[in-house]
């Protein structure tokens, strides 16, 4: 069990490292981060809808897709979460047969038992984390159907702005969540899956939050 607790107090301090280390690149080369890019990106296209009088069905359709698909993923956490309390009671067995022997490990329920809840409860932050998401694509799509000279300080486009993003973090941050729940499905096998589980996934994600060349 030392093993276990072990390794995924590494595997967190391993995404918080990272995270903590795109935090400072970004900072010093905004443009170097995708998620700078992205928010400029929706800047951009919040100023060009708010000043032109013939956008109104571009934003209706984009905002519909963007809230169309936070919908489909936040049901498809509910399903995961539904699937997970169903499946409860076999994951372990599961883990335990499909065990390698040479890395096997005493089996232990209190363990067994944290990372089950864990896994649901990376599920439910996901389904929270788009649910806000749709929630916020909802707001924008009444501010940015509004006069612009309604806010003549450009208050209005400020606040849409800031909505979008907003929108848009929650989108990425459940879909980090998604991502995140693999280590700890891979953990149900051992310590060693989770620790390779993390070094994969920090992988990938340095290759997601750089801007494509």
């Amino acid at each position: 069990m030392k093993y276990d607790i072990l390794a995924f107090l590494v595997s967190c301090l391993l995404i918080l490292t990272y995270y903590l280390y795109l935090g400072i690149r970004t900072r010093r080369a905004p443009d170097s981060s995708v998620h700078t890019l992205n928010a400029r990106v929706r800047e951009q296209w919040v100023d060009m809808v708010m000043s032109k009088d013939n956008m109104d069905i571009l934003a209706i359709q984009t905002l519909r897709n963007s809230v169309m698909a936070a919908n489909f993923m936040a049901s498809t956490s509910i399903l995961l979460i539904i699937g997970t309390l169903n499946l409860s009671e076999k994951i372990g067995q599961w883990a335990l047969d499909w065990h390698p022997y040479g890395l096997a490990q005493p089996f232990s329920t209190e363990l067994w038992q944290l990372k089950l809840c864990l896994l649901l409860l990376d599920f439910s932050i996901a389904f929270y984390c788009f649910s806000m998401a749709i929630r916020f694509f909802n707001h924008v799509g009444y501010m940015i159907n509004l006069p612009v000279d309604s806010s003549p300080d450009g208050g209005l486009y400020k606040q849409t702005c800031a909505y979008l993003n907003r929108a848009g973090r929650y989108y990425t941050f459940g879909t980090r969540t998604f991502f995140f729940s693999l280590p700890i499905i891979l953990w149900f096998f051992g310590p060693y899956f989770l620790m390779l589980a993390t070094l994969t996934l920090i992988a990938g994600l340095a290759m997601l939050d750089k801007v494509p060349s």
